[in-house]
């Protein structure tokens, strides 16, 4: 285990960051904790080159929290366009309107109250603290896991749920200084991202390949649970998807008719619109009538 004072290790890090770091949107100089909150709910389990663009889009519009909460629900629920688990910006209209009315427009710096935010969860309080203010703390994400997984455990693959074990050896590798232990943290989401890959890691341009006890066991396959890839098309998620494209794209309410036209499968229609409705990204805005909420 690595010492959590500064070390060789850190700085191999942290110096590669520095090189090779991507020039994202959300790494501008005038990037605020509301930019971070955004970005990072909108990387959840969605690709970077999909992101920037709706996330530009969206700083834009609502370049503070105040600004979104302004707004009905179903204006963000429109602008989060084809990102992909649309209940994300509802979640997002939660947490602008929880810290316009409770923390006077500013996004918290703290963990326990990040987390008291609707639909904020560990690792997203975690980025927002480290990212946007540059608090010590670790920040596990899938890219993180991997990287400390076969850099310190010698495993090729994380476990599907973080348990205790990860959380205490992220913690206890931090470096003490917090600008280091937070440059630390983005350096090694980078280089998960970039070198250290599910797939295709590229151990030649590893910048602490010195370290890695997987490598330096010669690569050992994963031999834990089958991790399954998920399907997308003819999925309850794809028909939700048509439906609510066919709601963004309209200027009011919907007939229900114009959203069976899109959709085959008269059973899965319904249920996926049934679900819509119970997670409150649709409403009944008449007699068979459907609108986004408003």
């Amino acid at each position: 285990m690595v010492a959590p004072s500064s070390s060789p290790l850190h700085t191999a890090v942290v110096d590669w960051f520095a090189a090779h770091a991507r020039e994202l949107p959300w790494r501008r100089p005038s990037t605020t904790a509301w930019h971070v909150l955004v970005s990072e709910i909108m990387l959840q389990q969605t690709p970077v080159e999909r992101v920037a663009p709706v996330y530009d889009a969206w700083v834009r519009r609502w370049p503070t929290p105040a600004d979104l909460a302004a707004e009905p629900s179903g204006e963000a629920v429109r602008a989060w366009g084809r990102l992909g688990y649309p209940r994300r910006a509802l979640r997002l209209h939660a947490a602008a309107t929880a810290i316009r009315d409770h923390h006077d427009g500013v996004v918290p710096d703290d963990l326990d109250t990040l987390r008291s935010l609707p639909g904020i969860g560990e690792y997203t309080a975690a980025a927002v603290a480290v990212f946007a203010y540059g608090h010590r703390h670790a920040v596990l994400d899938t890219n993180v896991r991997r990287v400390l997984g076969r850099l310190l455990g010698g495993d090729a693959l994380p476990a599907p749920a973080i348990t205790a074990g990860e959380r205490a050896r992220a913690v206890a590798v931090l470096p003490e200084d917090e600008a280091t232990a937070a440059q630390w943290s983005i350096g090694l989401m980078e280089l998960g991202a970039l070198v250290c890959t599910a797939r295709s890691p590229r151990c030649g341009d590893c910048p602490v390949r010195t370290w890695c006890r997987w490598h330096e066991a010669g690569r050992p396959a994963y031999e834990g649970p089958a991790r399954r890839a998920q399907a997308y098309a003819g999925t309850d998620r794809q028909c939700r998807g048509r439906l609510l494209a066919v709601l963004r794209e309209s200027e009011g309410p919907v007939a229900g008719g114009a959203l069976r036209a899109v959709w085959d499968d008269a059973t899965q229609r319904e249920r996926a619109l049934d679900g819509l409705l119970d997670d409150g990204l649709v409403v009944l805005a008449g007699d068979d009538v459907y609108a986004l909420p408003g």
